[in-house]
């Protein structure tokens, strides 16, 4: 892989100018001598000096370059985001470094959530590979691209367990699932942050958002989460905890009130819990804006307030926002605010400075003047075959009637629809420094994938949506979505005529990536109606219809998979989306992916999700009774369940067998099933181990994750899979908020998706 090479290469950097009076260049990277320097460090600030060090300023139309270098000659500036060039990033440090009286280094911070240059699929789309291998590369691919870019420091992962498909930040997340997003979430930390934040090509991560921010009321962005603490400690904390025991360096906080109390104000959460219950030592920081909207909340007067109130809770650094800077010195005068809470606060920003390696080389991540790339966005500098890889894996396919697919390359095939040669969108939310130009469009693929073998025709067939207060929505702050000015039934027409004219007809529709972003929760799930009217259309000329989806979020598609002959979830995938896609398409790559979330029927179904409580009246298909926790006016149960993805290739799953019928507390037991490829190509798939806990002192849901393997079969052969089981999956908070595991009978069920599984018991001595 090209990465792996280039993180060989020695870097050979020019001598930088290193701390006044304190650093060496040769500091060592312990916690001891960490302790020792910053403490020195502090006994020489002022308190300007320290508060400068609390504030993280974005680049951009309120804050422009040069009255921010201004304010880091001042020392009114510890950190930046949004500078993803190395020559700014050299210009601002060099700003620090010779015009602060105490040269402290600046670090600088960027939205590295799926990719920096080479965008891989959205996180939802990462997390349907449940492959940690291409977890791994994501991980170490986008750490390389943003140190090469000169940055040290990423907000994400981002390890909110989401079970509301409204809400728009659903596309950051690994799903509904606590154990797949933790694990997911602790191998992007180890993968960014390496063996040390220091070293050249690593970043340090700051997990986010801290805490719930997935459970917002209504799935409405910015809103407020109210549950018990036992629904929190097992369901929502876990994957925090697992990213920060992995070592990640920060934490954002969340935007959202958590049972009533601001998490920029929750003491709780970011003393008792993240500090003194978890250890945590590294930064913590406000989410952008946050300590001004702590007015809006109601739990501060005034912006004086707001301050106090941020800082003595535990807020280290304040992003986007100039509050600290103008209250924080009369706060600390007056005495609300102390000398030692500021210390603490500043102390932490130093820590990670030093953990960076930034005193001891200001410009590690930046190198010599002359090494700076001659084309910031070359396409050397891309990283496309992983990004290829990764997306196959990320594909997920849900139908395939007869057979369908995998298509032939020969014949005519009809690309429609208004996703289908969409650069922009393929790159999904968040696509940080990516290019669109770069990206490829499912078009482009599949005319690439097809050559001179067949023929490919396109019409646009629809606009992505009819309703122009969505359209301004969207292109609010870039032109992002293109408005074809053709009347809807002329554009239709044009699909249907080259439908008529093609073998099969692929239709690539869903979300504009605007749609499944920050700020964009919606409260109609289903594909837009300018779309539903082309699938119906095209349904209508009796060619065999491939849908392509392209969404941030699952969608409500009842309608569409009675049309459909064939679906395949692509989320949004990436640089090279489109030729991942065309690769799986016409079956060069057999798909393998899996839902990481469930996909409700309809809006009024949320939430759902599998790892449920059950009641006093659960529901039964098989035996419907009226009385029992259902709706009656639609099917029960969710259209495509946690887990699922067909393959070109089918599997069978032989009952499970355990290692013995009971287990000690400081014992374990192993599960194993047989898996067959009962097919006639080679595929692979995802085995899945869920637990229950039949009986306990509190409900506990009615499976819950606690195990995976991907595995690949040729066509006939069988191979055990194995779980072992200890007491640590066992464990949840009980009533009285005790982690604990207790005596009695558990189930293990074990399949390809959370549905369909075969059932094994023990029982836990």
């Amino acid at each position: 892989m090209k990465w792996l090479c280039a993180v060989g290469v020695a870097v050979s950097l020019a001598a930088q100018p290193t701390l006044a009076e304190t650093a060496s260049g040769n500091l060592p990277l312990t916690p001891e001598a960490r302790d020792a320097f910053v403490t020195d460090l502090l006994g020489k600030m002022t308190v300007d000096e320290k508060i400068g060090q609390l504030r993280l300023i974005s680049v951009g139309p309120d804050n422009p370059k040069e009255a921010i270098r201004d304010m880091i000659g001042k020392g009114q500036v510890g950190a930046i985001f949004n500078t993803v060039t190395r020559p700014d990033i050299r210009v601002m440090q060099d700003q620090a470094m010779t015009l602060g009286r105490l040269k402290i280094p600046l670090f600088f911070a960027f939205d590295v959530v799926h990719g920096q240059r080479t965008v891989f699929p959205i996180s939802l789309g990462l997390a349907s590979s449940f492959n940690l291998e291409a977890v791994k590369t994501v991980g170490r691919v986008s750490a390389y691209e943003a140190a090469d870019d000169g940055l040290n420091m990423t907000w994400a992962p981002m390890v909110d367990v989401s079970r509301d498909p409204r809400w728009g930040r659903a596309s950051e997340g690994f799903g509904e699932d606590t154990y797949l997003t933790a694990i997911m979430g602790k191998t992007m930390v180890e993968e960014m942050q390496g063996k040390s934040p220091a070293d050249r090509y690593s970043v340090m991560t700051s997990v986010k958002h801290f805490a719930a921010y997935g459970a917002v009321e209504g799935g409405k962005e910015y809103n407020s989460v109210d549950m018990s603490p036992q629904r929190l400690f097992n369901d929502y904390l876990p994957p925090y905890k697992a990213a920060l025991d992995a070592g990640s360096g920060g934490v954002m906080m969340a935007l959202n009130a958590l049972n009533g109390t601001p998490a920029a104000a929750d003491a709780w959460l970011l003393k008792d819990l993240l500090r003194d219950e978890w250890g945590f030592k590294g930064i913590t920081i406000s989410d952008h804006g946050a300590i001004k909207e702590l007015i809006n909340h109601g739990v501060a007067a005034d912006p004086q307030d707001a301050v106090r109130v941020a800082l003595k809770a535990g807020i280290d650094m304040s992003m986007a926002d100039e509050y600290y800077s103008k209250y924080l010195p009369g706060l600390v005068e007056s005495g609300k605010v102390t000398m030692a809470e500021l210390d603490d606060a500043a102390r932490h920003v130093l820590n990670v400075k030093y953990d960076m390696g930034l005193f001891n080389d200001p410009y590690s991540h930046l190198g010599p003047k002359g090494s700076d790339p001659q084309d910031t966005f070359a396409e050397s500098r891309l990283h496309r075959q992983e990004a290829r890889e990764v997306a196959r894996e990320s594909l997920v396919l849900l139908k395939n009637r007869l057979d369908t697919l995998p298509l032939k390359k020969s014949g005519v095939i009809a690309v429609v629809g208004p996703l289908a040669d969409s650069k922009r969108d393929v790159m999904g939310s968040w696509s940080a420094a990516g290019v669109v130009a770069q990206s490829v469009t499912v078009l482009t693929g599949i005319k690439n994938a097809v050559g001179d073998a067949g023929s490919v025709i396109y019409a646009k067939g629809a606009n992505l949506t009819d309703n122009k207060g969505i359209i301004d929505f969207l292109n609010q702050y870039e032109p992002a979505v293109q408005v074809d000015e053709r009347t809807p039934r002329a554009m239709i027409d044009e699909a249907v005529s080259a439908a008529r004219r093609a073998d099969v007809v692929v239709a690539v529709v869903g979300e504009a990536q605007g749609m499944a972003h920050e700020a964009s929760s919606r409260t109609d799930i289903t594909i837009p109606q300018s779309q539903r009217d082309l699938i119906a259309a095209l349904k209508a000329t009796g060619k065999p219809l491939v849908l392509v989806l392209m969404n941030g979020r699952p969608l409500a598609l009842v309608k569409e998979s009675q049309q459909a002959d064939a679906i395949l979830e692509t989320w949004f995938a990436g640089t090279e989306g489109g030729n991942a896609i065309a690769d799986v398409l016409f079956g060069d790559v057999n798909p393998s992916g899996k839902l990481p979330i469930s996909f409700p029927r309809s809006v009024g179904q949320i939430p759902v999700y599998y790892s449920h409580l059950n009641t006093g009246r659960p529901y039964n298909a098989e035996r419907p009774n009226k009385y029992t926790s259902r709706y009656f006016d639609e099917a029960n149960g969710p259209l495509y369940p946690f887990g699922y993805g067909l393959s070109y290739t089918t599997f069978t799953v032989s009952d499970v067998t355990l290692s013995a019928p009971a287990m000690r507390r400081d014992g374990s037991v192993t599960a194993s099933v047989q898996v067959t490829n009962t097919g006639r190509r080679e595929g692979a798939t995802v085995v899945q181990m869920y637990l229950q806990d039949v009986t306990a002192s509190i409900s506990r849901p009615v499976k819950q994750l606690k195990g995976f393997e991907k595995i690949s079969l040729k066509p006939g052969e069988t191979r055990t899979v194995s779980f072992p089981i200890d007491i640590e999956a066992l464990k949840f908070w009980n009533q009285r908020m005790k982690f604990d595991a207790e005596p009695g009978r558990f189930n293990v069920f074990i399949g390809l998706d959370s549905a369909r599984v075969k059932q094994g018991e023990f029982e836990l001595l």
